[in-house]
């Protein structure tokens, strides 16, 4: 896999994969680019996907997108390490392989396209090497009555019942105890606390998913 755009100018590609260790010119300035608009694209993708979503929880998918470790993933899909030019120190101690090396390179290959061709062709690059990250991260971000709510479904099973048990405490740090109860595939239900009505239901909500698809890990 390469990366999916024909650049005019060849040497700015060239430099986008130029390290440091080679001297000057290098991709640093490029990678600070590519960084800021990695970021922002990947976030106009998140906010797109998830419409209901606070701002930390976007901030915390945008972590899990673009950080070193995953950007050096898709710097290795596109094989950038082969065309990496580092210098003598760099090449003997295997800088091809770092992460931060392939990361840096990646961020700043973006910043290249969008010298070279312009905003929307920067953004349609990252569109396709993102659209498909997001959308497992998207599915595996559900919360757990989602979760719940759609594998029952999926069973054709009755969907499942929440029941505020008690709330105790002060006003400013009240507990709520909640229950949680399926009666398909079988009866089971599974009680939990939290400090907001909600998240008690969610970890009730939990319980019951982890029983149904893992009897073993039932309380």
């Amino acid at each position: 896999m390469t990366l999916n755009y024909r650049f005019r100018d060849p040497e700015l590609a060239a430099l986008a994969l130029t390290h440091r260790s080679v001297g000057k010119p290098n991709n640093e300035r490029l990678e600070f680019l590519g960084d800021a608009m990695l970021g922002a694209f990947v976030a106009e993708m998140l906010y797109e996907a998830h419409p209901k979503a606070s701002e930390g929880e976007l901030s915390r998918l945008r972590a899990q997108l673009v950080n070193g470790q995953a950007l050096a993933a898709i710097a290795r899909e596109l094989e950038l390490g082969d065309a990496l030019k580092l210098g003598p120190g760099e090449l003997k101690s295997g800088g091809f392989r770092r992460d931060s090396i392939l990361a840096d390179a990646f961020e700043a290959s973006l910043a290249a396209v969008f010298l070279d061709g312009g905003l929307d062709a920067c953004r349609q690059v990252v569109r396709e090497l993102f659209e498909e990250r997001i959308a497992v991260l998207r599915r595996s971000s559900k919360d757990a009555k989602t979760r719940l709510q759609e594998w029952l479904q999926g069973k054709g099973c009755a969907l499942p019942q929440y029941e505020l048990i008690d709330s105790h405490g002060e006003d400013h740090a009240k507990i709520f105890d909640v229950r949680c109860t399926v009666t398909e595939p079988g009866l089971f239900s599974a009680e939990a606390s939290g400090s907001s009505r909600r998240h008690a239901e969610q970890d009730a909500a939990e319980l019951v998913l982890a029983h149904l698809i893992e009897p073993s890990r039932a309380v």
